[in-house]
């Protein structure tokens, strides 16, 4: 299945919807205690996606009449993560054009809830703190139960359902700090979306294809196999130490082809519009605007 959470123009609280080809069934027009939003229906457990499941199946059976999607806004496909959670230098190529080491230990960073927002949203960054803000596409993963001390064999049954990513990063302030947080956290640098997909929809993430499209050129495309270390080995190595609670966002790393390390540079800048897409989740478009 899949999930988003939407919006008609003018509202202002987004809604879970089940996305249906190009429509949306809400849950709320549906069911008589619905989940506020995907991370209620999360930490209902499988029990309560099975209930949706069924109302989502008697509704399209009955033909009930669903909303285009097109019609709506979307709002983050995250709302109120535990955390969120991001992997540097997961892929060999990125890590070599940065110039850090991927094969050590992994490189573990939180994203600031803040930095969450909407595919078709406008993120927007002032111009005198920072000149050099770029794009990379990521996989998304979204933890479904308490993972502690978990093997990488059994890993892939943690994952309630993947993402599209866009980790936008502030490179300038990323190499003149010791920490990466604050340069990928500023409001509106997250992107997510526009679905979650629930984990059955995705038999193997790392057999997904990643691309990047800025203002109409490729600027990366590479696939999930590449990863240093898998989906299943992130969160094995993460649950080692802590328990990553139910709702727990992982961004699993970008692969090559960032404009950092272009000759010259790109860079995002005002009026640009960046689609990153991830095979079998979808494409989420972000605009650009610098104050």
């Amino acid at each position: 299945m899949k999930f988003a959470h939407l919006r008609a123009e003018g509202q202002t609280t987004p809604r879970l919807a089940a996305v249906i080809a190009d429509s949306a069934l809400f849950l709320d027009e549906f069911m008589e205690q619905p989940p506020r939003d995907l991370q209620d229906l999360i930490e209902r457990g499988p029990e309560g996606l099975a209930e949706v499941r069924e109302v989502v199946d008697t509704a399209v059976m009955l033909e009930a009449e669903l909303t285009p999607v097109a019609a709506l806004r979307h709002s983050s496909a995250v709302l109120r993560p535990a955390q969120v959670i991001a992997i540097g230098a997961n892929y060999a190529a990125h890590a070599s054009e940065l110039k850090l080491r991927s094969e050590t230990a992994m490189t573990i960073f939180s994203l600031w809830p803040n930095s969450l927002t909407a595919h078709g949203a406008t993120t927007t960054w002032p111009e005198d703190l920072t000149t050099q803000v770029d794009y990379e596409a990521e996989l998304g993963v979204i933890v479904g139960r308490p993972a502690r001390g978990v093997h990488v064999r059994d890993a892939l049954d943690y994952v309630w359902g993947y993402t599209v990513v866009n980790d936008i990063t502030a490179r300038d302030i990323q190499f003149s700090e010791a920490q990466w947080s604050r340069c990928k956290s500023f409001d509106g640098f997250t992107p997510t979306g526009p679905v979650v997909v629930t984990a059955d929809e995705i038999p193997d993430p790392q057999n997904l294809w990643l691309t990047t499209n800025l203002d109409g050129s490729i600027m990366q495309d590479a696939s999930t196999n590449e990863m240093v270390r898998s989906v299943a080995e992130i969160i094995s190595l993460l649950s080692r130490s802590a328990t990553i609670p139910p709702g727990t966002l992982i961004s699993t790393g970008s692969p090559g082809g960032a404009g950092y390390s272009r000759k010259p540079p790109v860079f995002l800048r005002d009026g640009s519009t960046v689609t990153v897409s991830v095979e079998g989740i979808g494409s989420l478009t972000t605009h650009c605007r610098v104050i």
